[in-house]
């Protein structure tokens, strides 16, 4: 039986399902959490805060962007996560936490200035 995407399926062993089940909840975690930056780029800008307008429209789009990349960066993570569990290899590192991490950053630092500048 073929499966999509055969990158991942066709590679290796099939490795014990709670093992996948888990590697999709995190990618669905990633998919939420990419909806949830879209959402509050926009929630942001058009509930039109009480900030500087310049830092208000970055912050927001620095969250719509990020929220657009963290879905395919997900599924990225997804499937090289999935590859190693069919090759009993070390598991990879997670670099979207990482990123994550440093746009969350950004963006409290552009309301902050937002705040300070309106």
């Amino acid at each position: 039986m073929r499966r999509f995407p055969t990158s991942v399926y066709g590679t290796g062993e099939e490795p014990d399902p709670r093992f996948s089940l888990a590697n999709e909840r995190t990618f669905l975690a990633w998919t939420r959490t990419a909806l949830a930056l879209i959402a509050g780029g926009v929630a942001l800008e058009v509930l039109g805060l009480d900030l500087h307008p310049g830092f208000r429209l970055a912050a927001s789009l620095v969250l719509i962007v990020a929220g657009t990349a963290v879905a395919p960066l997900a599924w990225w993570e997804w499937s090289r996560t999935e590859r190693a569990l069919r090759r009993s290899l070390p598991l990879p590192g997670a670099i979207s936490a990482v990123v994550l991490g440093i746009i969350v950053l950004v963006v409290g630092l552009l309301v902050i200035a937002g705040v300070i500048w309106r």
